[in-house]
């Protein structure tokens, strides 16, 4: 991060040191930009998407390294009440970038560096503005933020598959911050302890996709801490297991939803996540095949054996004419979700998942929640909404692997039929 680059990016949860890093980056760029361009100062903008006052700025941020350094007068530096006069004639600005236009933002043009804090709030407007004005010989636009949702303007541009060209973008969390305070610490504990929805957000840099109450969240969070999320190999030597929830092919259906586990001795390994809404059955199919799980044993809720409402097939014939070895598990009766949800919770300190290839399956599990009657404060049962599908086939695969009968002679003694051999 200390080498030139067009984009410098910093995300992660909080405690992390991303704005004390920038902030004293600020003013070493400050100190040494006069002797790199013929004297000439740095001019720079520190910017967030709304900026009411200047007490949510980084303005007090800089000026506290500024006294760290002993920097003032002297040296080239001016605090007044809204700016920050630097060596050479620089100065540093704080801006709310929603308030401009693409005429206004032109007041940029010229400045050298630009800093957006809290840039999980930057608006793909205020990025499109912004990128194009920043444009000085060796400009650099930084970055700091923590995550809220990978469709994030900030996330699309840094974080996407297709990130600009001179990009250099870093995770920081609280453990990569050797002066992390000890009062922190404790917040960081008691949130773990009483708050563990929203641990993984505040204080991991994970995206915000755990709802508050949500059934698994606890789990999820123990899964990331204890570092079970991540590359999960697939054993060639073990049965492959997709577990469905099946919509249908109408465009008003719910969603096929389907998770690909391989069970390896008690670990469970999620391997992949596969969603799709008002598809024929063979475009699920050649997923499966694509992904090369054409071997795979495809296990069905108790509705894989009705026929679809479009097309007259079972789900269960569909596959086993394409090939597919399936099972059917049993309608569980009454309570059937509310039983998933405890297997799941029984199973969850054994599953590892797959960090890239589960990541939009284990955000239905952290949204899935129960929906509530306020006024009586009372539960009523599982929220049906576009969590529950993916949710109900993992709970599918718990119930699943609580029955399964240990096979393959693994925990029986071994039985020859040679005379005299026991």
């Amino acid at each position: 991060m200390l080498h030139p680059a067009r984009y410098k990016g910093a995300y992660g949860g909080r405690g992390s040191g991303k704005s004390h890093f920038f902030a004293e980056h600020a003013v070493e760029e400050a100190v040494a930009f006069p002797g790199d361009n013929g004297g000439a100062g740095m001019r720079m903008a520190c910017i967030r998407e709304v900026q009411k006052s200047l007490k949510e700025s980084a303005k007090r941020l800089i000026e506290d390294k500024l006294e760290k350094f002993g920097l003032g007068e002297k040296q080239g530096f001016k605090v007044f009440r809204e700016v920050i006069e630097l060596p050479g004639d620089g100065i540093i600005i704080f801006n709310g970038v929603q308030d401009h236009t693409a005429e206004s933002v032109k007041s940029l043009e010229g400045y050298h560096r630009a800093w957006v804090e809290e840039a999980q709030t930057l608006s793909d407007r205020s990025l499109s503005l912004l990128r194009p004005t920043i444009r000085e010989e060796a400009s650099e636009l930084w970055f700091s933020w923590n995550p809220t949702r990978p469709t994030d303007a900030v996330d699309t541009m840094l974080r996407g598959s297709k990130a600009p060209t001179g990009t250099t973008v870093v995770k920081a969390n609280w453990r990569d911050n050797p002066w992390f305070p000890g009062v922190l610490e404790q917040e960081r504990k008691d949130c773990l302890a009483n708050q563990p929805e929203r641990y993984a957000h505040i204080w991991e840099g994970e995206y915000a996709t755990v709802l508050e109450g949500a059934y698994f969240a606890e789990h999820l969070t123990r899964a990331q801490l204890e570092g079970r999320i991540g590359f999960v190999p697939r054993d060639d030597l073990l049965k492959v297991y997709t577990f469905w929830d099946i919509g249908s092919t109408s465009k008003s259906a719910d969603a096929v939803a389907i998770w690909v586990v391989q069970f390896v001795g008690p670990e469970t390994r999620a391997l992949d996540y596969y969603e799709a809404v008002g598809q024929p059955f063979d475009a699920h199919v050649n997923w499966l095949r694509d992904q090369g799980y054409d071997k795979a044993v495809c296990v069905l809720p108790h509705d894989g054996s009705r026929h679809d409402t479009v097309y007259q097939i079972t789900p269960r014939g569909f596959l086993g004419e394409a090939g597919f070895l399936t099972e059917v598990v049993p309608n569980q009766g009454p309570g059937a979700a509310l039983r998933r949800i405890d297997a799941v919770r029984r199973l969850f300190p054994s599953i590892r998942f797959h960090d890239e290839k589960t990541k939009h399956g284990r955000e239905a599990l952290g949204w899935y929640h129960e929906k509530r009657d306020d006024k009586r404060g009372m539960g009523l049962g599982p929220e049906h909404d576009f969590a529950s599908h993916g949710a109900d086939a993992f709970g599918l695969m718990a119930i699943y692997k609580a029955n399964m009968v240990v096979s393959d002679g693994w925990a029986k003694p071994l039985r020859r039929n040679l005379k005299g051999v026991a």
